[in-house]
């Protein structure tokens, strides 16, 4: 299917404002221009019950973490998010657009953590960051105000990432017991290799995008091979909490997030798989540009509802605006 209209007039005005690709410019611009382009495309900011910014040891130090808490009296089921942005670009402020949106319209608690970035930190520092977050949340529930039986993690690109990589080291490691994994275009395997001869174009995220970001978090090509970097390539995958993976047409990543979905249902893992015709990287943050974006959030709402024990009825009527893809 070719390109969506609004995601024609988007690259349109990117055009027009003779925008350069993030990897033509410095790392101190990208990370700029990255924040600004998703509050841009994020639409109107939502209010929420309560947010609070505040701090969980890490392994080398405080992580920042934001609370987004809607209404509602006594423990509440939480999602861990972990933003996107190639572990190099990012912050718990370009991921509060989605998380406020997830947690009124699920409902439930979302907490992002401000995990440290590459290329000052690589791999795997953001996964110990994660990991350690997590597992402090579930520890310390009472001080979070969270359901510890009612925990789930998620992520978007990089975040998506992060979140299997979590679930990983959650299962063999004694973490916490985890109700779900939200996976939105999620990188699974980082092994280099040749990319799609037509995917080039400079005003959306292309091969060289994907490209540059692994030669930033990663310190040594042969870290691709490491299953918390390439979840893909990990040898068993039983066990692990049910999946809601979403990815977009026109994206350099589909095929690796697919590939992990199926995976995922082969070894036996509740999955769900939703391709988003016309779309590519980034859609998922850009509900105030993109229609599809508001459509794959409210998916995640009801996945997320539904895994809560908050819905009985199954999400699947959330991925109608979608391309369910079942092999």
């Amino acid at each position: 299917m070719a390109l969506d209209p609004q995601v024609v007039a988007y690259r349109a005005a990117r055009a027009a404002a003779g925008a350069a690709p993030l990897y033509a410019r410095t790392l101190a611009e990208a990370r700029a221009a990255d924040l600004a382009a998703i509050r841009a495309g994020g639409g109107a900011v939502e209010p929420v019950h309560q947010v609070r910014d505040t701090h969980v040891p890490g392994p080398a130090g405080p992580l920042p973490v934001r609370i987004h808490r809607p209404a509602g009296d006594g423990p509440l089921a939480t999602l861990v998010y972990f933003f996107g942005g190639g572990w190099t670009l990012g912050s718990v402020d370009t991921a509060d657009s989605i998380c406020r949106r997830l947690a009124n319209a699920t409902p439930c608690q979302v907490v992002t953590v401000g995990y440290r970035l590459a290329p000052e930190h690589r791999f795997p520092a953001a996964v110990e960051d994660c990991y350690v977050a997590t597992r402090w949340i579930a520890g310390h529930a009472d001080e979070f105000g969270a359901d510890p039986g009612r925990l789930a993690v998620g992520g978007d690109s990089a975040g998506g990432n992060l979140a299997a990589a979590v679930t990983l080291l959650a299962r063999v490691d004694g973490g916490p017991r985890l109700a779900a994994q939200l996976l939105v275009y999620p990188n699974t395997d980082q092994r280099a290799g040749p990319g799609p001869t037509d995917d080039e174009d400079p005003l959306l995220f292309n091969r060289h995008s994907v490209d540059w970001y692994r030669g930033h978090y990663l310190a040594d090509p042969a870290d691709a091979a490491h299953p918390l970097a390439s979840p893909l390539l990990a040898e068993e995958l039983t066990g692990l909490p049910p999946a809601l993976v979403i990815t977009a047409e026109h994206d350099p990543l589909r095929d690796e997030g697919e590939r992990y979905a199926v995976r995922l249902r082969d070894a036996g893992v509740p999955t769900e798989l939703t391709r988003y015709p016309g779309m590519t990287h980034g859609f998922f943050a850009m509900p105030g540009a993109i229609d599809a974006g508001k459509r794959a959030q409210d998916q995640a709402a009801a996945f997320l509802r539904h895994r809560f024990g908050l819905d009985p009825v199954a999400s699947a009527a959330g991925a109608t605006d979608g391309g369910r893809v079942d092999g």
